[in-house]
């Protein structure tokens, strides 16, 4: 990888940015790569000691993407402070359960005109807020309306081998959008924007459950016409949900929906596609989770969308049968045979009303 450089560019000038990366696990350590082949300046924070030796010293990240080199500009800090002062730039890449206690640690020392940029996909499951709404309880008020959300088919172990990649970011304010689509642009990395914010957090966060219901379909052995079933409702579950919420239905159709959901459902890199598989081979929760070793956001986003469907009375069947597989012990073939043996109903939206 060495030797290749990558760069966006205005009316032929370079702009360089202090950045700032929150979080190194395999997308956080991703987007570092890619800000760095855009030559920005690049720190990283970790809270491994360990791991930030390994990132400064052997300019790698082992545990999260194996086998890649990264570059020397990409620097590695254990104090939040020390990797974000003076950043105009801080992209957030850290789990949604550990969204507020970071933000809350950063927002002292942030700079007045930084743009924040958070690329974590789930909800926070005591408040079932949107991780765009966490971060604005814990920022100054005019830091928090110019945050952006980068979401979309992304996978961290493509992205890192510069593999083409289309992602959106979207945000109340137009020119955070562009700040950020000029940030990250490059050559294989492409950047759409899009300011339907609530759209894109609720598409990006909800595919994770379709994702763990694709892993145990393929894990039951069933076939392509259960998945692609599955896909499809699904897709149309989330956007029945997220029209509730005020979303835009074409953001559904778009990378943050339809695009991210493929990627997501039929992939071996995604980490919530794999945990369903091993569900669907009989494994319990635990010891998936535990074979796994890393989060797997589906699983807290299934709790959280399931008490959301409650509470906003949205009919959201792919969700319960995964919240009972998940949480409540019934097997993955029980929930298959539950979603296959609802009553009828219509596929399309009828009388203004989304129905299953």
């Amino acid at each position: 990888m060495a030797g290749f450089h990558y760069f966006a560019q205005v009316e032929g000038e370079l702009l360089s940015t202090d950045v700032a990366i929150i979080g190194a696990g395999s997308w956080g350590t991703a987007l570092a790569s890619v800000c760095a082949d855009n030559q920005h300046r690049v720190s990283v924070w970790v809270r491994d000691p360990l791991l930030a030796e390994e990132i400064n010293t052997h300019h790698t990240n082992e545990k999260y993407l194996p086998s890649v080199r990264l570059s020397e500009s990409i620097v590695a800090h254990t104090d939040v402070r020390e990797a974000i002062a003076g950043k105009k730039v801080i992209v957030l890449a850290v789990p949604s359960h550990a969204m507020r206690e970071v933000v809350r640690s950063m927002s002292p020392f942030l700079e007045p005109d930084v743009l924040l940029i958070h690329a974590t996909k789930g909800f926070e499951l005591e408040s079932l807020k949107r991780m765009s709404e966490v971060i604005a309880e814990e920022v100054p008020s005019a830091i928090g309306s110019r945050l952006a959300v980068l979401t979309g088919p992304s996978h961290a172990e493509e992205v890192i081998r510069r593999s083409p990649t289309t992602v959106v970011v979207s945000s109340a304010e137009e020119e955070s959008m562009i700040r950020a689509q000029d940030l990250l642009m490059n050559t294989y990395f492409r950047v759409y924007t899009n300011p339907d914010m609530i759209g894109a957090e609720i598409a990006g966060a909800l595919k994770n459950i379709i994702a763990l219901g694709a892993g145990m379909s393929d894990g039951l052995g069933f076939g392509d016409n259960a998945k692609a079933a599955l896909l499809t409702r699904g897709l149309a579950e989330i956007t029945r949900f997220g029209v509730k919420q005020g979303a835009n239905p074409l953001t559904f159709a778009g990378l943050a929906g339809v695009g991210d959901m493929i990627v997501t459902c039929t992939s071996q890199h995604s980490r919530n596609w794999r945990a369903g598989y091993l569900l669907g081979q009989g494994k319990g929760l635990e010891e998936v989770l535990k074979q796994m070793g890393m989060v797997v956001e589906g699983v807290r986003t299934t709790n959280a969308a399931y008490s959301l469907s409650q509470r906003e009375e949205v009919d959201m069947p792919i969700t319960r049968v995964l919240y009972g597989i998940l949480f409540e012990g019934k097997s993955p073939r029980q929930g298959v045979e539950d979603l296959m043996g609802r009553g009828r109903t219509y596929e399309m939206e009828y009388l203004g009303e989304y129905r299953a």
